[in-house]
Parts: structure tokens; C-alpha cells; sequence
């Protein structure tokens, strides 16, 4: 029986007055709603719900996150590192460049300096042609500052979400990065950096492949550092948003371990975070700071990103992520986890993009 039958044989009235009544019932029918249209409405808003209390209860947590003092003495451990792009090495920079880049670092933590040597190509290999003037950069800067250490800066795309890149299940490519290694690591870097994404959290073949790099660096006394994703902000986050928008973006915090064991330094992204203010912002890098403390052998050292960087795009408000939040988040995280940590610091990314408000942001709230 469909909704017009029975609107003509509910009610107390219904079996003289059928005839009569026909025309203002329909009309109820087609003015009330469907059941299906009810269901799929009530759905959407569980499915909103859904979405929203969860992240605004994050958000919360954030904003709450940022509150209080740092402990004292959470400063530069003389530790911190820089970004530098590539025209360090292809022959755009003259002796008087590298001076003033070395009196830019006086009085600061920075001891190592990540500076752009590839990018690899997609099978592993590293043309020569890529560094041309490496080596008198290593030499100009070693003469300049003495105390700092020159890492080559090398990375690709990963063929992880899309049909081109670098592919790390192929035992062959695995090897030729291995042999890039020991190739840059002739020119007289003092360490390799990889920076290798989209890299998914779980990765198996990134795992062997920091195993075989690391062999190598020892072997030449060298250091091996990554850049790493973000940790997830809540358990399992990286698999929903994987889910959700095809790019996990985030580690999970046991999957941060298993690299930060393997290598001497590691160095977090903390940028781009989708946080829409500064206190927000702040928040995350405590937490992130603290997730990351909490896997990160003490023996390797540890280091927040600090964007040096200005830029207004989805993932990332030029208004939210300042070096101050930055550096408060990094203080406050280190504070609450292992204040007294050793193996800690920051990394500028990146010198060709950031202003002298950056530097005294860096100078006024890190360094002291």
C-alpha cells in the first residue's frame, strides 16, 4: 500500500470521505518527505559529526597545547641546521657570498648546513654535472667556519601516488643510491641528507635502504640525516587521510622510530600543517616535538623544521606557520618530553626564501 492509499483509510473518517479528501492528500504526500531522502539527510549529519567533533576536540587540545612557560634553558644546543639551495654548488655564488653566509651563522647554534646537491634521478643514479662547484663550496666554507658541517642535500619524487618517480621496491635503485653515496661522499661532504617523498609510513624498502646508507657513512666517517614526515596527530591518522585524499602524509609514531634508529640525525618537516593560526600552529609543533622525543634515541639527533619560508596555499597560511610559534612549540614540546635532551635542535628551511624577521625570530627565541 502505497502513501495516497493510505492517507484515503487512516483516520477515523477515511471510509465515507475518500472522494472527498483525495486532492488535499496527495498533496500532503508530495509536500512531505521521503523516507529514503529523511534517512540519506540524517546520515549526512552523522557523517559530519562524524568529522567535525573529532577535529574540533583536536583543535582544542592544540590551542591548549600552546599554553604555558617553557622550561628554562630550553635553548639552542648548538645543534641547529639550515636548508641551502642549490646555487651554493652550480656556480651562481663567489667567494664573497660564502663569507657573508659564514657571518650570517656566527653567534647562532647552526652546526650543519643541508646544501642542495641533486636532485637523484629516478633510477638511483647522480649525474656529476649536478654539483659542479661542491667541492670549492666544501673547502670555501670549511676555510670561513670551521665548525660547521657541509651535508649533501639529496632527494627525488617517490612513484608512490602517481605513475612516475623513484622506485624503491627495485633492489637496483636501492643500489644505485647507495652508490651516489659514496660518490658525493668523495667530493668531501661531511654527511648525505635524503629527502625522499611522498615516502608512506611503513615503508619497508626505505627501512633497508637507510640500513645499506648507513654502512657507508660510517665506513667514510660521515653523518647520514633524513628529512621525515609529520607524526600522526591522532593514532592511525596517516591510514584515514590516505583513505580520504590518497596522500597519508603522515608517519605513525612507531614508523618515526624505526628511521630515527637508523640514521644520526632526523629532521621533521613541521611545516605545511593545514593549521589556520599561530597559537594552532604552536600547539602542533609542541606536540609533534613531544611525539617525536618519545621514539628518538637519544643518541640521534633530533630537529624541528622552522619555516624560513612565505607562502599562501592550501596546507599552509603564511599568518600560522611563523618561526615564533615555531620556536615556542619546539621549546614547549622539549620542556614537557626531556627538557634536558642534548641531541636536539631546529632546521631553517630554507635560506634563499626567508627575511631578516625570520633570522631575529630564530635569534630572539632559540638562540639567546
Amino acid at each position: 500500500m502505497d502513501r495516497t492509499e493510505r492517507a484515503h483509510t487512516d483516520g477515523p473518517e477515511a471510509e465515507g470521505a475518500a472522494t472527498a479528501t483525495h486532492e488535499p492528500a496527495v498533496a500532503d504526500a508530495q509536500d512531505s518527505p521521503r523516507p529514503w531522502r529523511r534517512r540519506l539527510k540524517r546520515t549526512a549529519l552523522v557523517l559530519v559529526l562524524a568529522l567535525l567533533l573529532p577535529t574540533l576536540a583536536a583543535e582544542i587540545a592544540l590551542r591548549v597545547n600552546y599554553t604555558g612557560d617553557p622550561a628554562a634553558g630550553t635553548y639552542t644546543r648548538n645543534k641547529d641546521a639550515i636548508w641551502l639551495g642549490h646555487a651554493w654548488i652550480d656556480g651562481r655564488k663567489t667567494d664573497a657570498d660564502v663569507t657573508a653566509l659564514a657571518d650570517r651563522f656566527q653567534d647562532t647554534g647552526i652546526r650543519d648546513l643541508y646544501v642542495h646537491a641533486g636532485p637523484l634521478e629516478h633510477n638511483g643514479t647522480l649525474p656529476k654535472s649536478a654539483y659542479p662547484k661542491a667541492g670549492w663550496f666544501i673547502e670555501a666554507m670549511h676555510r670561513a667556519a670551521p665548525r660547521l658541517r657541509v651535508q649533501a642535500w639529496l632527494g627525488d619524487v617517490l612513484a608512490t601516488e602517481g605513475p612516475t618517480g623513484m622506485r624503491l621496491e627495485r633492489p637496483a635503485t636501492r643500489a644505485a643510491v647507495v652508490a651516489s653515496t659514496r660518490q658525493i661522499l668523495a667530493t668531501g661532504f661531511d654527511g648525505v641528507h635524503f629527502d625522499l617523498e611522498p615516502l608512506h609510513s611503513g615503508d619497508r624498502d626505505y627501512l633497508a635502504l637507510l640500513d645499506s646508507l648507513h654502512s657507508v657513512t660510517r665506513a667514510h666517517h660521515a653523518l647520514l640525516s633524513v628529512a621525515a614526515h609529520q607524526i600522526d596527530p591522532l593514532p592511525g591518522f596517516h591510514a584515514f587521510w590516505g583513505t580520504v585524499a590518497g596522500h597519508p602524509k603522515w608517519w605513525s609514531q612507531r614508523f618515526f622510530g624505526q628511521v630515527a634508529r637508523r640514521v644520526d640525525q632526523i629532521a621533521v618537516m613541521s611545516y605545511d600543517t593545514m593549521q589556520p593560526l599561530q597559537s594552532l600552529y604552536g600547539g602542533y609543533v609542541a606536540q609533534q616535538t613531544s611525539l617525536a622525543l618519545e621514539v628518538t634515541p637519544p643518541s640521534t639527533d633530533l630537529l624541528m623544521g622552522l619555516p624560513f619560508y612565505h607562502e599562501n596555499r592550501f596546507g599552509h597560511w603564511n599568518h600560522a606557520e611563523t618561526v615564533p610559534a615555531a620556536v615556542r612549540g619546539a621549546r614547549l614540546g622539549l620542556s614537557r618530553t626531556d627538557a634536558d635532551r642534548t641531541n636536539f635542535g631546529v632546521a631553517l628551511y630554507v635560506d634563499f626564501a626567508a627575511t631578516e624577521a625570520d633570522w631575529r625570530a630564530y635569534r630572539g627565541g632559540w638562540v639567546r
